[in-house]
């Protein structure tokens, strides 16, 4: 176990009661639920830090800049974190796939070639990406409201180095190192950007969306670029040099397919903001985004079993551990769902009080939280079956069921926010999550034979008898 991971875990063993810590030891010991068991502890914890982290981040923003300025910047970061998603080609989970294979394989050289070949790709192509952007928000008359448009552009800075640390954070996950994995985006960054703009607020610079926007960039780029030098010489350590070896052709197959689920999954998450923001004002904006990232509490507890059961399963299906697989997906269910039931109860107890903290116009989205937290909820009786989907080949069957969320999200918001403004976004968004869990719930069923709803789980050994496997 890293040193990081322990340090992270010893307080919870104290903590607890001397039965309750036997069982966490077992989780923590050997084999692969083991490695599992302690990367999801290990990536919940950081996410924990790394959640209060961002909110307080939050907090002092919106106090310092005011709703108008900061739902101008929310809007330029929601766009940031989307096109990120697109800009880094599906590599940033395409590696948690190829590496775990390579390593399991002994293909040394693709692996070293993979390696290098992702953040090339992403770095290169997130570029032109924000070219792209930015000449669109400058030539294009209309087409973007003029309080967006310098924000925007100093957004695009940042592009290349959001899709370029997303990769690396691939990397790092598929290796299981969490402080590389999770520390850089949810760490890092967001205690930079406070920093920055502690800094910029002492000196008496405005407060404003293009100051934040300059925190950003001085952030995102000193967190990238540490993260690179953290990544190489770790790489460097693990896995035995070899001449490089390239199958683009491979990689891209893989990755692309990955890139519409991951793009539609972004714009999912996301669009409800998007709509907001065309729909209403940058203040309705800003009060949307703090119920969201309120909520963020209860979402982190299913990026962290995410992030922890993506390798493992795609080691177990590559080394054809089916029994292995189906006990790893069916605790990954537990995992997420029961966590996130606690989570959210916390959160809507004291929902009100944790909007107050942004400001006192803020504290009126309370309301908001019931609806979106029965959307988190159905979507957590699943657990991360998208993951196991993507990494076992059915990339193309989770773009098909993000797309058709996606949809059903737009078509909603289109008709309820005129109605209903920021109720209207917010129904829309869970009755999406609903049918995303339902869709994905089938898809697991007809390929693999698996009821994945955390109350239906199937005896033991079902997928060893599952038709229609990817195998």
């Amino acid at each position: 176990m890293p040193p990081l991971t322990d340090l992270l875990l010893a307080p919870l063993r104290r903590l607890l009661p001397a039965t309750v810590a036997g069982r966490v030891d077992a989780l923590l010991g050997a084999g692969s639920q083991a490695e599992a068991g302690r990367t999801a502890l290990a990536a919940f914890a950081l996410r924990v830090a790394g959640a209060a982290i961002a909110y307080l981040s939050q907090v002092v923003l919106a106090r310092w800049m005011g709703m108008y300025e900061y739902g101008i910047f929310v809007v330029v970061y929601v766009w940031i974190t989307i096109l990120s998603q697109i800009g880094n080609l599906g590599f940033s989970s395409s590696v948690i796939r190829f590496i775990p294979e390579y390593r399991a394989t002994g293909d040394l050289a693709r692996l070293w070639g993979v390696l290098r070949a992702s953040r090339l790709a992403a770095a290169g192509f997130s570029t032109g990406l924000a070219a792209v952007g930015a000449l669109a928000a400058v030539t294009l008359p209309g087409a973007v409201d003029e309080h967006y448009v310098l924000p925007i552009l100093l957004g695009a800075v940042c592009l290349p180095l959001f899709c370029l640390t997303e990769v690396q954070d691939g990397i790092a996950r598929s290796f299981a190192w969490s402080d590389l994995a999770f520390g850089p985006t949810y760490i890092w960054r967001p205690v930079g950007v406070l920093a920055v703009m502690v800094a910029f607020h002492e000196a008496d610079l405005p407060m404003t969306a293009v100051t934040a926007c300059l925190a950003m960039i001085v952030a995102t780029w000193i967190t990238a670029l540490g993260q690179l030098v953290g990544l190489r010489r770790r790489v460097a350590a693990a896995v035995e040099r070899r001449a490089a070896r390239t199958d683009w052709r491979v990689w891209l197959g893989v990755s692309l397919p990955i890139l519409l689920v991951d793009g539609f999954y972004a714009l999912l998450t996301s669009v409800d903001v998007l709509m907001i923001s065309h729909f209403g004002t940058p203040e309705d904006v800003a009060v949307y985004y703090a119920a969201t990232k309120t909520l963020a509490l209860v979402h982190f507890v299913a990026y962290a079993v995410r992030a922890a059961s993506g390798p493992r399963f795609a080691y177990d299906h590559y080394a054809g551990d089916r029994v292995g697989l189906e006990a790893m997906v069916r605790t990954a269910v537990r995992w997420t769902f029961w966590p996130s039931v606690a989570v959210s109860t916390l959160v809507l107890l004291v929902g009100d009080r944790l909007l107050a903290l942004f400001g006192a116009d803020f504290a009126g989205g309370a309301g908001l939280l019931v609806i979106l937290v029965f959307g988190i909820l159905a979507r957590a009786s699943i657990g991360p079956v998208e993951t196991l989907l993507t990494l076992a080949g059915r990339q193309t069957t989770c773009a098909a069921i993000f797309g058709v969320a996606l949809a059903v999200n737009v078509a909603l918001n289109l008709v309820l926010i005129p109605a209903y403004g920021l109720y209207g976004a917010a129904a829309a968004t869970a009755v999406a999550m609903v049918a995303e869990a339902l869709l994905l719930a089938a898809a697991v069923r007809r390929h693999f034979g698996l009821t994945v709803f955390v109350f239906r789980l199937p005896p033991r050994n079902a997928l060893t008898a599952a038709r229609g496997s990817s195998a």
